[in-house]
């Protein structure tokens, strides 16, 4: 039996935890489950790149597509992670700049707070 790679970590930003926390509970596994698959296939259904600086963590339930936006940190050169920034329900195909600003934001206050060891 093939032994399955993790490929990054995933950690979650408390912007990222209140989205997930006001959904359903259903939408809010399948999100995590999705997550958590993307950790190990590195499906870009699942997780697609949409900047230099950004991804998105996608997953589509019960007709709503959820867009969680995300970017990679390496710590200590020994694991990656992700962080998840927060997320949105997507009702069109184009993403909202203001959400991707603010996904930047996130990122850059996330570096400029976070020590490197």
């Amino acid at each position: 039996m093939q032994e399955l790679i993790e490929y990054f970590e995933v950690l979650y930003s408390p912007e990222a935890d209140r989205v997930l926390d006001q959904l359903d509970e259903k939408a809010r596994k399948k999100i995590v489950y999705n997550i958590d698959r993307a950790k190990f296939t590195l499906d870009p259904k699942l997780f697609k790149k949409i900047s230099n600086e950004l991804w998105e963590f996608r997953t589509r339930y019960s007709n709503i597509q959820y867009r969680l936006f995300a970017f990679w940190d390496k710590v200590g050169g020994k694991s990656t992670l992700i962080i998840v920034t927060h997320g949105i329900q997507k009702k069109s195909q184009k993403l909202p700049k203001t959400e991707i600003i603010r996904a930047l934001k996130i990122r850059t206050s996330y570096f400029n707070n976070h020590k490197k060891i």
